[in-house]
């Protein structure tokens, strides 16, 4: 049987090849993007702070509040960036399909001039 361990650094790698894709995505909204690499310093935070808490307190991460809780902090932060950059981008896409098609076709055609 597969550890616990040994499966949480294996699902890495589908991860990363997520993120691979999505970043070359034009129509990932920026800030959602960086809300998911944000993930990745959960991660990095994660993994030092499970080590730490069993060494220190003989205990797993989650049971050292103090720990757990900081660690999914950061978590919660890069969540908070993905539903922010979604939520831009949905509003963005209804002003779009809100945009009367002949306002639309004459703000194309109407040229724009920089003095």
């Amino acid at each position: 049987m597969i550890s616990k361990e040994a499966l949480f650094a294996l699902s890495l790698f589908p991860y990363l090849g997520f993120l691979w894709f999505i970043s070359r995505s034009s129509q990932m909204p920026r800030l959602a993007l960086y809300g998911f690499y944000g993930t990745l310093v959960f991660v990095a935070i994660t993994i030092p702070a499970g080590i730490y808490a069993q060494v220190h307190y003989g205990k797993s991460l989650a049971n050292v509040d103090w720990l757990h809780g900081s660690a999914e902090f950061f978590l919660t932060f890069f969540n908070i960036f993905i539903v922010l950059g979604f939520r831009k981008a949905v509003i963005q896409n209804q002003a779009v399909v809100a945009t009367p098609p002949e306002q639309m076709s004459s703000q194309m055609s109407s040229p724009t001039s920089q003095d």
